[in-house]
């Protein structure tokens, strides 16, 4: 990626950054630790794993220069760290990076003494802990990326929306699911564009007899209308095809401003960034826009509540470079490697990403890892949920966040024991399901029906504070 322009901050909001950031660390990382481990949980919180000491901190007052690199590599453990050298500082901020310190060394303190020994009982159990994701919006309810989506996800209690961005051929930035577009617009009802149906292979997957975003410009868009992707499963969906249509990311940008207005909250952002690697081979690339758009809407900060995810690598480690806001790594199935790493003919794989190296790894770029919900508590044979993997606690040990995609309520997306009936889309247990996971230790869900995961949500918390949840059993 060529280089962006590098970011700064005051004084006075990156200290507030640091502190803020490390007594998160240190109270996450205390309370899911014993007193036998305490002092580690103490080095960890302050100063994370291997080389994330002072890098760590540096990257939280948003001192772009003073970030990690990651040298181009999509393997684990690619780059070096920028230590600051002897004598004058070359990063203006350092003192803001030394007063913030002495923040979070103080906040650490002060834990150590209040912090009672139950508390390693409630690991990432506290209400805010759990951050609820409107998936594409609320999917549930609408055709997924459209006004209608977000707004309605929003309006169920989703904390944060999240639109997936790819690029319009000239070069705008819009929300789709994928730059294929014939399963979620009336395209084909559009004779004029007949001649653009084509095949193409993105990431190694084959969209066949498709239209493709890349092959439209923003105009041609605007003529289109978003319709239900699974008519089958979701037909009350399709009463709103025809109403909506395609956004572009400012839209979106726009319309969180004015759902904060409405509903007395900020609501969140989390884009995600689709095919990046595919995009910049054909000289779309996604970064440059989404940057400058952040930087244009002054979202470039970490108490913009925007975080950007992707399924490679190689971009968020350019953007840990370039922006301050929260990173997410996406997983996809364990065998299949990310999109950057196919196309260079690396070797990585999600599985070797899941490993407690291979997410430390992730940490140093990344704040967030968001697995399939099968990485998490894999469905058995006969149906129902197993014992959860370790890749909670790895995570955690790792210093990064943990949020599982994607739940919805009806049977078709269930394990087998928890569906209700025969008909796929009636609802099943999802609530079964929601606990079973927030008992593992989950910090935030991705979920197409945000009333229901709110609403886990607070029956989860109120549990927990009854004392009824303990040893990963909900009583």
């Amino acid at each position: 990626m060529p280089p962006l322009e590098r970011t700064s901050r005051t004084r006075g909001s990156a200290a507030f950054d640091v502190a803020a950031r490390g007594v998160a660390r240190v109270v996450r990382v205390l309370v899911g630790l014993g007193a036998a481990r305490l002092v580690f949980g103490v080095r960890q919180a302050l100063f994370g794993f291997h080389d994330r000491s002072l890098p760590h901190l540096v990257r939280f007052t948003g001192v772009a220069q003073a970030r990690r690199s990651s040298g181009g590599s999509a393997e684990p453990g690619g780059g070096t760290a920028r230590h600051p050298g002897g004598g004058p500082s070359k990063f203006p901020a350092m003192s803001t990076l030394r007063s913030g310190r002495r923040a979070v060394l103080a906040a650490a303190a002060l834990i150590l003494l209040i912090t009672p020994a139950s508390a390693a009982a409630k690991r990432h159990y506290h209400h805010h802990g759990i951050t609820i994701y409107g998936h594409r919006g609320a999917a549930g309810y609408r055709p997924e990326h459209t006004l209608g989506s977000y707004k309605t996800g929003a309006r169920l209690g989703a904390d944060y929306i999240e639109p997936d961005l790819v690029s319009t051929k000239d070069h705008v930035l819009v929300a789709r699911h994928e730059p294929a577009i014939g399963a979620t617009t009336n395209v084909a009802d559009h004779p004029e564009f007949a001649n653009r149906r084509t095949t193409k292979v993105i990431d190694g997957v084959t969209f066949a007899n498709d239209w493709f975003t890349e092959d439209f410009t923003l105009a041609e868009l605007k003529t289109l209308r978003a319709k239900e992707r699974l008519p089958d499963i979701r037909q009350h969906n399709t009463l709103y095809n025809g109403r909506y249509q395609i956004l572009t990311f400012q839209q979106i940008i726009n319309l969180r401003n004015r759902l904060s207005r409405e509903l007395h909250r900020k609501v969140g952002l989390i884009p995600e960034l689709k095919h990046s690697t595919y995009f910049r081979s054909i000289g779309l690339p996604l970064e440059e826009p989404f940057v400058a758009t952040l930087r244009r809407n002054h979202l470039d900060n970490r108490r913009a509540k925007l975080t950007v995810q992707s399924f490679e690598v190689s971009n968020l480690k350019a953007l840990n470079r370039q922006i301050p806001n929260p990173l997410v790594q996406l997983y996809d199935a364990p065998n299949l490697k990310p999109g950057d790493v196919l196309a260079s003919g690396g070797s990585l794989t999600y599985g070797q990403m899941a490993t407690p190296a291979g997410l430390r790894a992730v940490a140093r770029y990344a704040d967030i890892a968001s697995p399939s919900k099968d990485y998490i508590i894999p469905v058995q044979a006969n149906g129902t949920l197993g014992a959860p993997t370790s890749f909670v606690r790895d995570a955690h040990q790792a210093g990064l966040d943990v949020v599982a995609y994607t739940f919805r309520n009806e049977n078709n997306f269930l394990p087998p024991a928890l569906r209700v009936g025969t008909n796929p889309s009636d609802y099943g247990r999802a609530f079964d399901e929601y606990m079973a996971f927030l008992r593992a230790g989950l910090d935030g869900v991705f979920s197409d029906d945000a009333d229901t995961a709110v609403e886990a949500r607070k029956q989860f918390v109120h549990r927990l504070r009854k004392g009824q949840v303990a040893g990963g059993v909900v009583r």
